[in-house]
């Protein structure tokens, strides 16, 4: 039973450790998802920067190639940011799984002992009372 009691533990440590680096992976995520919106809102203002102002319009076609650039870097950040997100939430869900079954093997345990010591209290009750019978 002890055994089984630190199993849980370190399940459950396991299963805390996983939601914190998910969480930790969420806010990258969300943070290369931010600055991918930086960039669009970068590019719709320098567009009317060039629409305003003739010269501006020179160096457009740089900054969008850039922009560009940058925009693709960021999203295939965010691609793989992603895919390791779906790894992290297959671990937690494993590791979730695997401390619900060590639980409830803890608790078919506890159950059987219980079970177990009524039915010894039941036969030692039970040779009492033949021993109180056997003598009257």
């Amino acid at each position: 039973m002890k055994a089984m009691g630190s199993l849980i533990r370190i399940s459950t440590h396991e299963v805390e450790e996983l939601q914190k680096r998910l969480a930790e992976i969420v806010d990258r995520r969300t943070m290369v998802e931010i600055h991918l919106a930086v960039l669009e809102a970068e590019g719709e203002s320098e567009l009317q920067n060039a629409r305003a102002d003739a010269e501006a319009g020179w160096y457009m076609a740089g900054f969008r190639e850039g922009l560009k650039l940058r925009k693709a870097t960021a999203q295939a950040a965010i691609d793989a940011i992603a895919q390791e997100e779906l790894g992290a939430r297959d671990a937690l869900a494993e590791a979730f799984e695997a401390l619900k079954k060590y639980e409830h093997l803890a608790e078919a345990a506890r159950v059987a002992a219980r079970k177990e010591a009524g039915r010894r209290e039941t036969a030692a009750l039970d040779e009492l009372g033949l021993r109180r019978a056997a003598r009257h």
